[in-house]
C-alpha cells in the first residue's frame, strides 16, 4: 500500500473518530444542561439549520434560545444515540442514526416521557474542528405524555 492511499486511509478514520465524538458529546451535553454561546460554537456552524420535533429555526443563537427553552420543561434527561453511519468528502460530511431520549418533566410529576427516532446530520470541517451545519431529528415514536409547551409565537430564526 503507497502512502498517499494510506494517508487517505488515515484521514478517513480520524474524520469518522471526530464526528462520531462530535455527535456523542452533543447528546451527552443535552443531559448537562448548560446552554451558552460557548456551547452553541462547539457543536454547531453560524448558519446552522435544526428541524426537531419543536419547530425549526436557522442560525446558532435561534439554536441556542431553542434548545434551552426546549430542555428547561425536564428535570432530567438521558439522550442515547446509536447505530451512526458517517460519510465523509473531504470537508463536509453527514451523520444518520438513531436517538432515544427520557425525560422527566420539569413540572413536579415525576412523570417520564420516552421518544425515539431517527437523526440525519450534515457536518463541515472548519478551523475548530468538525461542526454540524444541519440537523434533523424524526421522531418515530413516543411514550407517556409530552410536556406542555408555554404559549408564544412559532420558533423563530
Amino acid at each position: 500500500m503507497d502512502t498517499e492511499v494510506m494517508q487517505r486511509r488515515l484521514q478517513y478514520l480520524t474524520d469518522r473518530a471526530e464526528i462520531g465524538d462530535l455527535m456523542d458529546r452533543y447528546l451527552r451535553s443535552l443531559d448537562e444542561g448548560r446552554f451558552d454561546e460557548a456551547w452553541a460554537r462547539a457543536f454547531h456552524t453560524e448558519d446552522v439549520t435544526a428541524e426537531l420535533p419543536i419547530g425549526t429555526v436557522h442560525g446558532r443563537d435561534a439554536l441556542l434560545r431553542h434548545v434551552g427553552a426546549a430542555m428547561a420543561l425536564f428535570e432530567r434527561t438521558v439522550h442515547l444515540g446509536t447505530n451512526a453511519v458517517i460519510e465523509t468528502d473531504g470537508d463536509r460530511a453527514t451523520a444518520r442514526g438513531a436517538q432515544l431520549s427520557t425525560h422527566v418533566l420539569a413540572d413536579g410529576s415525576g412523570e417520564v416521557f420516552v421518544s425515539a427516532g431517527h437523526t440525519d446530520n450534515e457536518l463541515v470541517r472548519t478551523a475548530d474542528g468538525w461542526r454540524i451545519a444541519r440537523m434533523s431529528l424524526r421522531i418515530a415514536w413516543t411514550q407517556g405524555t409530552p410536556p406542555e409547551r408555554p404559549a408564544g409565537p412559532a420558533a423563530e430564526g
